[in-house]
């Protein structure tokens, strides 16, 4: 979520990736730094340590929402 501001702070287009047992914390770290509007997509929990055929499933599922994301912070 951090990394995700900083970049956009520094006007680098960017999506922050985070899991749903993260989530709230995500809405915390965003509201506390001034960005509660930081782009975000919700991840299943865990995906680190789920085995490469999974990673890959959820990389194929979200990558549109990224890409959707990121078109939305063009406007």
């Amino acid at each position: 979520m951090r990394d995700g501001i900083n970049l956009a702070q520094l006007g680098i287009p960017a999506v922050a990736l985070v899991t749903e047992e993260f989530w709230p914390q995500g809405d915390f770290v965003a509201q506390s730094l001034g960005m509660p509007g930081v782009p975000r997509v919700k991840l299943p929990h865990p995906v680190a340590g789920t085995g490469a055929v999974n990673m890959r499933e959820v990389a194929d599922a979200i990558a549109p929402l990224v890409i959707r994301a990121l078109e939305a912070t063009d406007d």
